[in-house]
């Protein structure tokens, strides 16, 4: 009997790279149920709906609406995709560990599990996209690159939540514990966020760093989409009426303000306010959102590359 098992392991310690590949897909796939893995999918319909509520009236009809709601879709996909796979590669680490010095690739384990994040990145995103529409936000019908909005938008968001996923799964490959990757994915979303260009004004020495960030790219792809650039704004205009209502201000600037109204300036002045707003990051162009996207599967491909390399000194590791 002991002879026989050790058959059996010799035969699986010896299996090529390629055929290690669909086993530790099966076992991936298996785990979405035993384990479940399939509660990220409600948890990205429950946040995607809390959003939807926030930016529907707006998005893709203002440019304050729609830069806000390119920023919210943003951090949905970051925080879907580092929650799918933050703690994989560290809760079983020790089994990653013996296997390894059975015979196992490091490259057929990392590959089984893009394969299988890709599958659940792209559930999460079909989600979005049905409590989006359900909700009654109203997508513009013409694509960019292909001739439907809606499946420029979906690969978008797919690309964000899978670029973030590979990253979560690099971390997961380095840190200790589970505690500690849990600890440091809230840094690296804020990370992400801060330095995404979409939520502070960086000052001039800083910028450069937004490049890196998944979340910029995202934003841009959002945006450039959703032709930001040829959107009108109403936030020029609300802050001179605010002005205007103030408690403190004269008699005099309320009717200068009123009569501005009255003789159509308050068109005027968002007209102005929307070609001062003009971003040329976010200009609707096939080129443009190609480039995003590219940026977005260049991250995940790195985060990816960097996991195998991590791992392939496993066996050093004294945890």
């Amino acid at each position: 009997m002991a002879d026989n098992s050790i058959k059996v392991k010799s035969k699986v310690s010896y299996r090529g790279r390629f055929a290690q590949i669909p086993i530790y897909i099966g076992k991936n796939f298996r785990m979405f149920i035993r384990q479940n893995d399939w509660k990220v999918i409600p948890m990205a319909a429950f946040i995607a709906l809390l959003v939807s509520v926030v930016v529907r009236h707006n998005f893709f009809v203002t440019m304050e609406g729609t830069a806000m709601g390119a920023l919210a879709v943003t951090t949905i996909a970051l925080w879907n995709g580092c929650f799918n796979s933050i703690q994989v590669v560290v809760r079983e680490r020790s089994i990653v560990k013996r296997e390894h010095r059975s015979g196992m690739h490091i490259t057929s384990y990392i590959f089984s599990h893009m394969v299988y994040q890709a599958f659940i990145c792209l559930l999460q995103t079909i989600t979005i996209l049905i409590v989006f529409e359900y909700t009654g936000i109203k997508f513009p019908t013409e694509g960019t690159v292909f001739s439907s909005f809606m499946i420029d938008f979906g690969i978008t968001v797919f690309l964000i939540t899978f670029a973030a996923d590979m990253m979560s799964l690099f971390i997961s490959c380095v840190v200790k514990t589970s505690m500690a990757a849990m600890t440091v994915m809230p840094l690296v979303l804020m990370l992400q966020l801060v330095f995404s260009g979409g939520l502070f004004s960086l000052p001039s020495n800083l910028k450069g760093m937004t490049k890196f960030m998944i979340s910029r790219q995202g934003i841009c792809s959002i945006a450039a989409e959703s032709d930001y650039n040829a959107l009108v704004t109403k936030s020029a205009w609300k802050m001179v009426k605010k002005i205007g209502n103030s408690p403190d201000m004269d008699t005099e600037t309320k009717l200068m303000i009123l009569r501005l109204e009255e003789e159509g300036y308050d068109e005027k002045i968002n007209e102005e306010a929307a070609k001062a707003n003009y971003k040329p990051e976010y200009e609707r162009t096939n080129k443009n959102v190609r480039l995003r996207w590219e940026f977005l599967g260049l991250f995940a491909l790195g985060f990816a590359m960097l996991a195998v390399i991590s791992l392939e000194f496993v066996d050093k590791d004294r945890r």
